[in-house]
């Protein structure tokens, strides 16, 4: 029916007026808008700053339809009849994009909708016009009719989603700014980083690829991580098919969520939504945490488990001490009682065995996630007013079930000799001894400075300090506190922060230490410092300038890491390449296979580099099986997964990084190979450098013991 139709409208009706008149309509469509958006700026029915309100809002409403005709796109991967039928009348370039929804039909229809909302009168014409548009894509054969539809439906919708969104943060902006602000930022910063991950400039990163192969062999664990990684990935995977944007589709949402627990602790911490904001928003802009928006490693969900597990905790201790809701500030004139401590509620337990079970899935994703462990022993044996929990079985029940939950590493480790624990030793430099390195102390400090930016890594680590100072006494602000209670408050950020920071400073003085190892200190030490900075009593004008100075620069060395183009850096200095380049390769390598090999089952794809192996598997077309052979390297995924046994006869691709030999090792296991390089240029320069051999006729490889981990 779409097909009969699609050729009505291309073929049956066409006519010497049209294909002059289409093809122009279909390149300039918002010649057709134009009289009507200056009609509004110049119309004296609104105020000009409601006028440039209005305007904007259709023009918000046509980058939403946009973007989300762009995702959907990808995510269906309709060929556009111009490159699968024959006979079609095409007037234009049948472009390399997908065909459903239609973008021009989605956006003229977004933007007809939003100028006939406030030109009522003028309705009829202009949604005419929209269709008009989303005619001459058809005309001029490049989208199908069922595409201009759906893309004319979800224009219509993006209009009114924009309008009910402006229409809901004004009226909430005069009950509560601060919340408004937030869950607005939140929302959209989140939609954003949606668009940016289906038009970004960044393939898969090598550990996001070796991620989804993972989630192509779901498994009890892995080598080197947990397994809720691939099982995340798996289900977005399966969601919207192997795409770049399937396999990061619930990063944005898992640092949305994290920014949400991390207000509403920091609310509950200081009773008051300035530090809750800026805290929650701070995730989102600070390099360190903003990063795993938009890429999905093991760190995106870690940070969401890592800070759910965080409010939890505080909620079990608060709820059972009795003092959840109870102010910091008492007035002068009072001295409000605490409720009674009530630690056997039901609403207590849930609370401790929610914790548990949030542990679990935090240690299934990243290891680090121990140090929860060591950071809530610390505060309840400090705390004199918390020690009681020793006693109770609330706390033995949730240390149970995180361990139950965890128990798939476990059994996996038991039937693999305890790779993960040796690979973890070797990360660690357990081996190596007490090795002295101030280089390595600098470079771990230097690293901490970079991810937070600088004047905001100081002013963190500086306010949180302070902040412990803030149970004693009274703030100097004149007024009476609940000391007790914002003892107990800076203690519990304290013991989550500093430990671990500590940690890792006197670790990176044995061995390197990776920059984003320390991170779950930050949540706390952020909140803290926040809340030292932004008492509702006490900011000093200094220190709010600075404040909105360190924001500014961590939100523009993270725009800066999104759009690593705009400083045009070296690859060797531009911490991004690593995750360009990749899609051109397996595009190479899917091309030699085709034109110069015999294709399909008879070649197999493997490199020396589980990264490369991973990046082929997701980028050479139909997601092949790849190998990873081992001339030396420590030990990956790839050798427990194995299967050269039968691959015996056949013939494959090498892919080495560099201009390197067919490796020694490999000469006997094929009968002859042939060499050619590929050379992959970013902005004009080399970005890498590959080897490609084409290997003939596998005889098996000799097995080789495993040397490192």
């Amino acid at each position: 029916m779409d097909t009969s139709l699609f050729f009505l409208l291309n073929r049956d009706i066409k006519n010497p007026i049209f294909d002059v008149i289409m093809p122009v309509i279909t390149s300039k469509p918002y010649l057709l808008f134009m009289p009507f958006a200056l009609y509004l700026l110049a119309s004296k029915k609104y105020e000009f700053r409601k006028r440039l309100i209005l305007l904007s809002l259709c023009l918000i409403s046509v980058g939403l339809s946009d973007g989300t005709a762009s995702i959907l796109k990808t995510l269906f991967e309709r060929q556009r009849p111009c490159h699968i039928l024959k006979g079609v009348n095409l007037l234009v370039g049948c472009t390399g994009s997908f065909s459903f929804p239609s973008n021009h039909a989605a956006n003229a229809f977004s933007l007809g909708a939003g100028l006939a909302y406030f030109f009522r009168g003028a309705a009829i014409p202009l949604y005419l016009l929209s269709a008009i548009v989303a005619l001459s894509r058809i005309y001029v054969g490049v989208h199908y009719p069922s595409d201009v539809i759906f893309g004319a439906i979800l224009g219509t919708l993006s209009l009114f989603s924009v309008l009910g969104m402006y229409g809901w943060i004004k009226k909430n902006m005069e009950m509560d700014k601060p919340k408004t602000i937030l869950i607005s930022s939140i929302l959209i910063l989140t939609i954003l980083r949606f668009f940016y991950i289906n038009s970004g400039p960044l393939d898969l990163s090598p550990d996001e690829a070796h991620y989804w192969e993972w989630s192509r062999r779901l498994d009890l664990s892995y080598y080197s991580k947990g397994p809720m990684i691939a099982y995340l990935i798996a289900f977005s995977t399966w969601l919207f098919g192997d795409s770049v944007f399937a396999v990061r589709f619930l990063a944005p949402l898992l640092l949305a969520a994290s920014s949400i627990f991390v207000y509403k602790l920091t609310r509950e911490a200081f009773n008051d939504e300035r530090p809750a904001v800026v805290s929650a928003m701070l995730i989102h802009i600070v390099p360190l945490f903003s990063a795993f928006g938009a890429v999905m490693t093991i760190d995106s969900p870690f940070i969401f488990f890592w800070t759910l597990a965080l409010w939890l905790f505080w909620r079990a201790i608060r709820q059972g001490s009795g003092i959840v809701g109870w102010g910091l500030v008492e007035n002068l004139k009072s001295d409000p009682q605490p409720p009674i401590p009530n630690p056997s509620s039901s609403l207590v337990a849930r609370y401790w065995y929610l914790t548990g079970l949030t542990i679990g899935f935090g240690l299934l994703t990243k290891y680090t996630m121990a140090f929860f462990y060591v950071c809530a022993f610390l505060f309840l044996i400090f705390s004199k007013e918390h020690r009681f929990w020793f006693k109770r079985k609330e706390l033995y029940i949730a240390f149970a079930l995180s361990l139950m939950v965890f128990s798939p590493v476990i059994i996996w480790n038991m039937q693999h000799d305890w790779v993960t624990l040796k690979h973890t030793a070797g990360q660690a430099h357990v081996a190596e001894g007490v090795k002295l390195s101030a280089k390595n102390f600098f470079e771990f400090l230097g690293s901490q400075i970079g991810v937070l930016t600088p004047v905001l890594f100081f002013m963190v680590i500086y306010g949180a300090v302070k902040s412990l100072g803030l149970g004693i006494g009274d703030w100097g602000l004149g007024i009476k506190v609940n000391s007790k209670l914002k003892t107990q408050n800076s203690k519990f950020l304290f013991w989550f922060w500093a430990p671990v920071l500590v940690f890792f400073l006197l670790k990176s003085i044995q061995g390197k230490v990776q920059a984003n190892w320390a991170m779950p200190a930050y949540f706390t030490a952020v909140i803290a410092s926040m809340g030292y900075f932004l008492n509702r009593d006490f900011i000093k004008n200094s220190a709010k300038k600075w404040l909105i100075a360190a924001s500014a620069m961590a939100f523009l060395i993270t725009i800066l890491s999104y759009y690593p183009a705009i400083l045009n850096l070296p690859p060797k200095k531009d911490p991004t390449s690593r995750l360009r380049g990749w899609e051109e390769l397996g595009k190479e390598v899917g091309a030699i296979i085709s034109d110069k090999m015999t294709p399909g089952e008879n070649v197999f794809i493997f490199s020396d580099s589980y990264q490369v192996s991973s990046e082929l598997a997701f980028y050479v077309k139909g997601g092949p099986r790849t190998y990873c052979v081992n001339l030396g390297r420590r030990m990956n995924q790839y050798d427990i997964w194995g299967g050269w046994e039968d691959l015996i006869g056949r013939n494959a691709i090498l892919v080495r990084i560099g201009d390197n030999d067919f490796p020694e090792e490999l000469k006997s296991a094929f009968a002859s190979f042939e060499k050619q390089r590929f050379i992959v240029k970013s902005n004009g320069r080399i970005l890498r450098e590959y080897s490609i051999f084409k290997c003939y006729n596998f005889k098996g490889l000799p097995l080789r013991g495993i040397e490192s981990y």
